[in-house]
C-alpha cells in the first residue's frame, strides 16, 4: 500500500516538475538572446513567446474564425479579431503620428498583384487552416499538416520576393493612410461598420464575443503594442520566413544581387546577420516555442496521431504552403502584417487585404473535400 501511494504521489508531482524545467528552459533562451544578441532583441524574443502560448492556449487565430464564419456563421472570433485590431490601433495610430520616422506603420499600396495574392492566400490558408502565424502555432504544437506546410511556406515567400519586383510593375495606387486622431477615428468608424455587417449576418446565439475570444484579444492588442514599441515596427511574418529560405540558398553558394528584393541594402544587410537580429524571425521562433510550451504543459499534449489522409491531400499541403509563403509576398504580409497590423496602422490596403482574403477563404474551404483533406458532408 506504501508503495502504490509513492508510486501515486511520483506521478503526480512529474507534469509539475517538467513544467518547471519549461519555464525555466524558456526563460534561460531568452536570457541567453538578451545577453548574446542585445536587450532589445531578447525583449522580441519574450514577446513572440507571449502570442504563441496566447494563439494556442486561449484556442485563437485568424483561419479558424473565418471558416467558423462561412461555414457555422459563429461571428465570435471574427469579432474578436476586429476588436483585437481596434485596441491596437488606439495606441499605434497616435504613436506613429507623434514619433515620426522612429516607430514605422505596416505601409503598402493597393494594386493588382496585392489583391491576386491576399486572394490565393485565402485559399491556401483555408486548406491548410492556419495562416502565417497559424502555421507556425500549429509547427509548435506538433500538427503534421503544419509541419509540412511550413518549410514550403517559407520556400514560397522567397520565390516570391524575388518575384516581386514583375508583380508590383502591373500597377497599384499610391499608397494610402489613415493618420492621426482622425486616422484613428476613421479606422475605428470602419471597424464597427465591419463588426456590425458580420453581427447581422452571423447566426442567433453566435454573435458575441466569447469571454476566451475576449481575453486573447486583449492580450493580442497588448503584445502588438509592445512589438511596436520594442522594435519599432509593427507585428509580422512573412518576411522572416522567406529570409529563412534565403539564408539556406545564400549558404549553397547561390548569387542574390540579380534580385530587385534581395540587394536592397536593407535586405542584403539581413542576408549576412543572424536570424537572431532580425525581428520578424525573432517573434516567429518565439511563436513556435510558444506554442510548444502549451503542448508540453498539457498533459498528453502532443498525443495526436498522423492523421490517415490519401496521398493528394499530402501533396495538396505541400503546394498550398508554397502558394501562402508566395502569395503573401506578393500581398505585402499575412493576416499578421497586412489585415492586423495593416489596418491597425492605418494603411487602407489592410482593408482591401482582408476583402479579398476573406473571399479566397469561401473557396479554399470549398476546396478541401475534394483535396481529401476532410471527408465530405
Amino acid at each position: 500500500m506504501a508503495s502504490d501511494h509513492l508510486i501515486t504521489r511520483s506521478k503526480s508531482t512529474t507534469p509539475y516538475l517538467w513544467r518547471s524545467f519549461l519555464i525555466l528552459f524558456l526563460a534561460f533562451i531568452v536570457l541567453l538572446a538578451a545577453i548574446f544578441v542585445g536587450a532589445r532583441f531578447g525583449l522580441l524574443l519574450a514577446v513572440g513567446l507571449c502570442f504563441g502560448i496566447v494563439l494556442e492556449g486561449l484556442g485563437f487565430g485568424f483561419a479558424g474564425p473565418w471558416r467558423a464564419m462561412i461555414l457555422r456563421r459563429e461571428a465570435s472570433g471574427v469579432l474578436a479579431q476586429l476588436l483585437a485590431i481596434g485596441l491596437a490601433a488606439i495606441l499605434a495610430l497616435p504613436l506613429i503620428h507623434f514619433n515620426g520616422g522612429e516607430i514605422v506603420g505596416a505601409r503598402g499600396s493597393i494594386g493588382w498583384s496585392m489583391v491576386l495574392g491576399a486572394f490565393c492566400f485565402g485559399v491556401a490558408m483555408q486548406v491548410v487552416l492556419g495562416c502565417g502565424s497559424g502555421t507556425l502555432v500549429n509547427v509548435g504544437s506538433g500538427n503534421p499538416i503544419a509541419l509540412l506546410a511550413l518549410p514550403f511556406f517559407s520556400i514560397g515567400s522567397f520565390v516570391g520576393a524575388y518575384h516581386v519586383a514583375w508583380w508590383t510593375g502591373l500597377g497599384a495606387l499610391p499608397i494610402m493612410v489613415l493618420a492621426g486622431w482622425s486616422g484613428l477615428l476613421i479606422t475605428l468608424t470602419l471597424l464597427i461598420a465591419v463588426a456590425a455587417v458580420f453581427f447581422f449576418f452571423a447566426r442567433s446565439g453566435e454573435r458575441f464575443i466569447s469571454k476566451r475570444y475576449l481575453l486573447a484579444a486583449i492580450l493580442i492588442a497588448v503584445f502588438a503594442s509592445l512589438n511596436l514599441i520594442i522594435a519599432g515596427q509593427p507585428w509580422g511574418v512573412v518576411y522572416g520566413l522567406g529570409l529563412w529560405a534565403a539564408k539556406v540558398v545564400v549558404s549553397l553558394g547561390v548569387d542574390l544581387s540579380g534580385s530587385v528584393f534581395f540587394s536592397a541594402p536593407v535586405n542584403a544587410e539581413r542576408l549576412q546577420e543572424s536570424i537572431l537580429t532580425d525581428y520578424t524571425s525573432l517573434t516567429n521562433i518565439g511563436l513556435i516555442l510558444g506554442a510548444f510550451f502549451v503542448g508540453s504543459w498539457r498533459v498528453g499534449g502532443f498525443s495526436q496521431k498522423l492523421p490517415r489522409l490519401p496521398l493528394r491531400a499530402w501533396f495538396s499541403t505541400i503546394i498550398a504552403g508554397f502558394i501562402m509563403g508566395y502569395a503573401a509576398r506578393l500581398a505585402l504580409g499575412c493576416n499578421v502584417g497586412a489585415y492586423f497590423s495593416g489596418i491597425s496602422t492605418g494603411s487602407l490596403h489592410g482593408w482591401m487585404w482582408f476583402l479579398a482574403a476573406f473571399c479566397g477563404s469561401y473557396y479554399g474551404i470549398k476546396l478541401r473535400p475534394i483535396l481529401g483533406l476532410e471527408v465530405r458532408s
